[in-house]
């Protein structure tokens, strides 16, 4: 009877694995100095640039009041927290080309054409989105929430809260303006057809404005100013599909053909 012969391992694999861990280290690398390449510049600049965003509180505030720093470190850990964020701000396509390059070489070419324009679609509408709530939302939301305030409080905000809150709020609204990016991804891998997306339109707007109420401050326009463009976004993102989903099934019919 013939012995079995021990299993050997494949001595590629082992390669592959470390060559894919140097890799990605290098791709981290890459981003981390990218991001430390725009942190330099900002930092001299970073009082200075949380003034700016500061603004569209600081002009409802009550004449004679400031915003405060309620921690001894506040003055100087709170702008140098918004300089990071702004240097990540700036270096997002760097940080986001590195991923798309690790991850390139292992998709199909069909799939490389069709990520990259999301990928870069997906970048300019969080864009979007940072300006839309910085230079529409804001004024509206904080002209609100001063004129509220009851007899005998003074407004006069804490420094971090402040920057914690509107960044939540940056991210919020990056995050929604990237429906259409979504849309056209779910009817290109296939959960769903434009024509099922444009039937549930009504669940969508309504969805819209349940999002607008949990991500935004609890007050209608800020919740309506969140739930209006992401619902003509959704319509947008329907169109889209429509366009990239004929030819993406015809690619994938000449494939299995």
């Amino acid at each position: 009877m013939k012995e079995q012969e021990p299993e050997q391992e494949t001595p590629g694999a082992s390669g592959t694995i470390i060559s894919h861990l140097v890799e990605l280290r290098g791709r981290l690398l890459k981003s981390i100095a990218a991001i430390g390449l725009m942190l330099l510049p900002i930092l001299p600049f970073s009082k200075d640039l949380f003034t700016f965003l500061a603004e569209p509180l600081l002009r409802f505030l009550p004449s004679g009041t400031t915003m405060i720093a309620t921690q001894v470190a506040s003055p100087f850990l709170t702008p140098f927290k918004l300089a990071l964020v702004a240097a990540l701000f700036l270096a997002m396509p760097v940080v986001l080309y590195q991923i798309w390059a690790f991850v390139a070489p292992g998709l199909y070419r069909r799939e490389r054409r069709f990520a990259l324009p999301l990928l870069i679609s997906s970048i300019l509408l969080f864009y979007v989105g940072v300006a839309f709530a910085y230079f529409v939302v804001f004024p509206v939301m904080f002209k609100f929430f001063t004129s509220v305030a009851p007899q005998g409080v003074t407004v006069m905000t804490d420094i971090n809260s402040y920057l914690d809150f509107i960044l939540a709020l940056f991210f919020a609204f990056g995050a929604a303006f990237e429906v259409p990016v979504a849309t056209v991804l779910l009817v290109w891998i296939g959960f769903t057809t434009p024509a099922k997306l444009a039937a549930h339109r009504g669940y969508v707007l309504i969805g819209a404005f349940v999002v607008g109420a949990v991500l935004t401050p609890p007050d209608v326009f800020s919740q309506t100013l969140l739930a209006v463009p992401m619902y003509l976004l959704y319509e947008a993102g329907i169109v889209m599909a429509r366009i990239i989903a004929p030819s993406a099934g015809d690619v994938e019919a000449q494939e299995e053909t």
